[in-house]
């Protein structure tokens, strides 16, 4: 009887709580951990994000739990349904970043990596990866071609470690590190890739991070991670739109019909043939080539779980035109990503499928440089059907004349370049622990990056700056291209905790191997040309195999050392030279876990880092055989007649047989700190790279070799920096979000040693081609890459140049190649990013920029046009537009050097405005449960800030040749969650 009435007040005295937890959008969160407070009695939610718990009366709060998410606590009361919205804890997210091989808490990482993640990225019209990420970190430079969609992109981090060889850094996506060239059709290879299905971008920038990679490495890796599955049962559903428009804002200044007229009247009088020459027309040819560029982004995603297989699916479209005409880009791309895990969680899979189909249209870029040059007084059509009924420089018969100008509208319309793209990216991983050792696992990968193209370029056979004679007319090139990357990779991990005590080591192995192959065919489908279709093939592969691994220290979680080593082996080099060595160590100190800190209110993290490593250099872009003896074949100038068939040549080339990695050695010392509950946070790095046997184009003795020039390793270089990261909350509320960031970047770099044996008469190496055979830059001891090396020009009391009238440096009297100077290079010293975000209620805007300082750039629009020499041509009787400042210059006259004088070098430091965004969130769809919408307008390119006289101060090379220009965007998106 006691023992039933104890169990009835027992019963009683408990009552039962269910209810739903749901992350910030709404959807249901399994496997959150419900405990009663003070105790160990709890359960977790199903996958629906449900939980029933039975609680007793004296039990006054419940616990909510979720790996990422802060952690919340509820009183009880006399509340029965309990449903939890969870918040997301950025903080912890941070924590876990992706290395090469692995990932590591971002606490314990003793190496310079940066994370960017989904709420970081650039936001608004963004047709490849890489410009979701610009001016987002400290040490990274992107600098994209120009405007053209899709158009490739130049990425630096910490200024490059090489003078010839490649310098881009390895791109890893999702376990597969991929080739840095694109292929025929597409020369971006990110292109290809979808901005949408990215999850985060992972910045190894140090030798302690990178070494892992060894001969990839040298440049910097990025690892690229798409998004998964969530694991839920229910079925997410997201779909996002983006429609665009873009507009060129910025012409070159050219002289406006009448104005031309009225110059041409003045310069040589209105009985002169420049006179007769005109037309009556008014045309501005840069409005007739320029257009509004629309474009439309369109994808979907699906992600759930079907019992123990998480799965995601996407689908995107994308097309996008270009500002200027006949330019266009279509992207097709579908995403699978299965996540399964087996055996109690002891296999876990990941299994990433991601292909794309890619469409090009390409608008003929000449149109650029002619619509500036090309005589206002014409129209754009003739009147005739002579020459696609395009008005052209025609003699007495009717016939093109040969060197002038060449109507802009005609080369958009008269040439047809396309190209069709297909890209495949698979990756399949294995990471399995073993029963009996939990600690030991096994991970083996398997990746195949793939891609084929064809295209050709047609131009009509009415084109006139084709024309030959009567029977050649019209070009055709015809290409096909096939590339294929594979690798596998097989390491053991094994990590172990004794005490304060914790080790983590881990090695495998890799093989990678790359195959390129395909035509050119030159003047096909036209039978009345008497030169045949010339075939051009080319076939290469190479192979990297490598041994590696890693070992890493924790010493009461305070005091971290990190050990690196990999060997790899190349085809590329002769079997003498074939292996390279790369280490690196890395020690970490977190000085917060020390007693004097770890009770500190103020400082929330402090960690002082420092590492040195060496990395290597094998990929000589274009060159799969660089060590070994090989053969060019001739092109269609060089064939012979043997009989009634035609045959090509071949020619041996000039090599190296000891060619052999280039070394890059770095140091670095670092420091990560977060102060005042996280509210400030970054890193500050110092770095030091010096990278060792050149791979370079070096002159030979006559005779010495099958070529006076070869690739060999001669020369160093190196790149000393400052990098800092910064992040701060000055707000932070129930309604109310702002933050600010920035990050800074100083790079100087430094050509040490260019020649085997001292000689004080070697200039250096002439780069920076410009025309023909016109190097405008040199590659000198004692001075940066890529400076400009020019004759210092001389100018009048009032400021004017005095034409041919140059510095004469060394006194001899004679203006020659002895009297140019080093003036100034491309390549900027500081780079300075800025950003914020803020979040008010249900609206958010945020706004990111840059900066870039101590750089120049040489403005060949201003070479090639600010002048009066030749706006009539009285041998080919045609006339040419010039810029409306050619008066400032007073130039007249041809002068052979002009070309190479330093008045067309120009600051080449700016401020660009890259992206602006509001948005409006609204938390459900027309009051349906678990959907969301977004609603955003987003501004690129909004101002550029330059004193620079061209379009656009942003040029990689310095070179500024008719750039593509930047349009300006605005995108209106929507996103809509289910």
């Amino acid at each position: 009887m006691l023992f039933i009435l104890g169990s009835n007040l027992t019963y009683a005295q408990e009552k039962s709580i269910k209810g739903t937890v749901v992350d910030e959008n709404g959807s249901p969160l399994p496997g959150v951990a419900v405990i009663i407070k003070g105790t160990t009695q709890g359960t977790t939610t199903n996958f629906d994000g449900q939980y029933v718990l039975n609680v007793s009366s004296s039990a006054e709060e419940l616990s909510f739990s979720y790996i990422g998410y802060i952690t919340k606590d509820v009183l009880i009361g006399t509340q029965t349904v309990i449903d939890v919205p969870m918040e997301v804890d950025a903080e912890q997210l941070e924590e876990v970043v992706v290395i090469g091989y692995g990932s590591v808490k971002k606490e314990d990482a003793t190496g310079s990596v940066q994370a960017i993640t989904a709420e970081d990225m650039n936001k608004g019209a963004i047709t490849s990866p890489q410009d979701l990420m610009v001016g987002k970190t400290a040490g990274i430079q992107i600098t994209s071609s120009g405007g053209a969609p899709g158009a490739n992109s130049t990425i630096r981090i910490r200024g490059g470690a090489s003078m010839s060889a490649n310098n881009d850094p390895l791109i890893v996506i999702d376990g597969v590190p991929v080739a840095s060239d694109g292929i025929n059709g597409m020369a971006n290879p990110l292109a290809t890739v979808n901005p949408d299905d990215i999850a985060t971008f992972t910045v190894l920038k140090d030798a302690s991070a990178t070494a892992i990679y060894g001969s990839r490495a040298s440049n910097g890796v990025i690892i690229i991670t798409t998004k998964t599955g969530n694991g839920n049962d229910k079925l997410k559903v997201d779909y996002s739109s983006k429609y665009s428009i873009g507009v060129t804002s910025k012409r070159v200044s050219v002289y406006e019909a009448d104005e031309y007229r009225n110059l041409v009247t003045t310069l040589y009088g209105n009985e002169s043939d420049a006179y007769n020459a005109m037309g009556d027309a008014n045309t501005n040819w840069q409005d007739e080539i320029y257009r509004p560029a629309f474009g439309m982004d369109q994808n979907v995603s699906f992600s759930g779980g079907v019992k123990n297989l998480p799965y995601r699916l996407s689908v995107g479209y994308n097309t996008q035109d270009g500002v200027l005409k006949t330019d266009n880009i279509q992207r097709t791309s579908v995403g699978i990503s299965l996540t399964p895990k087996f055996f109690d969680d002891h296999l876990s899979v990941n299994f990433n499928a991601k292909g794309t189909h890619v469409k090009n249209k390409f608008a003929n870029q000449d149109a650029i440089g002619a619509a500036i040059g090309f005589d206002p007084t014409h129209p754009v059509r003739s009147g005739n059907n002579d020459w696609g009924g395009y008005w052209q420089w025609v003699d007495e018969s009717g016939k093109p004349k040969a060197y002038t100008p060449v109507n802009p509208v005609a080369l958009l319309n008269q040439r047809d370049d396309q190209s069709t793209v297909n890209r495949g990216i698979v990756n399949l991983a294995l990471d399995y622990k073993f029963h009996f050792l939990p600690e030991l696992s096994a991970n083996m990968n398997f990746g195949m990056d793939a891609a084929n193209s064809e295209g050709g370029k047609y131009t009509s056979p009415d084109a006139s700056w084709v024309y030959q004679d009567s029977l050649i007319r019209g070009e055709q090139e015809v290409y096909n291209q096939e590339k294929r990357n594979t690798v596998f990779d097989f390491y053991l991990k094994y990590g172990k905790e004794i005490g304060m005590h914790r080790f983590d080591v881990m090695g495998g192995y890799s093989w990678q191997h790359f195959h390129n192959q395909g035509h050119t065919y030159k003047n096909d489908y036209f039978d009345n040309r008497p030169d045949p279709t010339l075939d051009q093939p080319f076939a290469s592969e190479y192979y990297l195999v490598s041994f590696y691994g890693r070992a890493n220290y924790t010493l009461n979680n305070k005091y971290l050392l990190t050990a690196t080593v990999r060997q790899d082996g190349t085809s590329r080099f002769s079997k003498n030279n074939r292996w390279g060595l790369f280490p690196s160590l890395a020690f970490a100190w977190k000085i917060n876990e020390e007693s004097f800190l770890k009770s500190s209110e103020l400082v929330n993290e402090l960690k002082l880092r420092g590492g040195w490593g060496i990395t290597g250099q094998q990929d000589i872009t274009g060159n799969d055989y660089v060590g070994y003896g090989t053969y060019t074949l001739s092109n269609g100038g060089a064939q012979y007649v043997f009989g009634d068939s035609w045959f090509n040549t071949y020619r041996p080339n000039g090599f190296d047989p000891n060619l052999k990695w280039e070394e890059t050695v770095n140091i670095n010392a670092g420091i990560d700190f977060k102060i005042l509950d996280s509210r400030i946070s970054g890193s500050f790095d110092v770095y030091h790279r010096e990278t060792k046997d050149l791979i370079n184009t070096v002159t030979v003795a006559a005779g010495t070799n099958l070529s006076d020039r070869i690739v060999s390793n001669v020369g160093s270089l190196e790149n000393t920096g400052v990098e800092l990261n910064l992040l701060t909350i000055p707000v932070i509320t129930d309604d109310f979000y702002w933050e600010v960031g920035g990050n800074f970047t100083y790079n100087r770099n430094q050509i040490t040693k260019l020649t085997t044996v001292d000689d004080p008469n070697y200039k250096g190496l002439p780069t920076g081609e410009f025309g023909s055979g016109n190097f405008l830059q040199l590659q000198q001891v004692g001075q940066s890459l890529n400076s400009f090396y020019v004759y210092e020009q001389v100018y009048s009391d009032d400021g004017h140049p005095l034409e041919g009238v140059y510095v004469d440096q060394n006194g001899d009297g004679i203006i020659n190649a002895d009297d140019k100077i080093i003036y100034g290079n491309s390549v900027p010293d500081f780079l300075v990013g800025i950003n914020t975000r803020v979040s008010y209620k249900n609206w958010d805007f945020s706004l990111s920029g840059r900066f870039q300082f101590n750089a120049q750039i040489y403005n060949g629009i201003a070479q090639g046009s600010e002048n009066w020499n030749f706006i009539y041509n009285p041998t080919t009787r045609a006339l040419s537009n010039k810029l409306s400042s050619s008066g400032s210059t007073g130039f007249l006259q041809t002068d052979e050097k002009r070309i190479f004088s330093s008045h067309w070098i120009e600051n080449a430091d700016f401020f660009r405005l890259d992206n602006v965004t509001i948005g409006y969130n609204f938390k459900s769809i027309l009051g349906l449960k678990d959907t969301r919408m977004r609603m955003y307008l987003t501004g690129q390119n909004l101002l550029v800030a330059s004193s620079y006289g061209g379009l656009d101060p942003e040029v990689f090379n310095g070179i500024d040749n008719n750039i593509y220009p930047r349009p300006t965007t605005i995108l209106f998106g929507l996103n809509l969650g289910f």
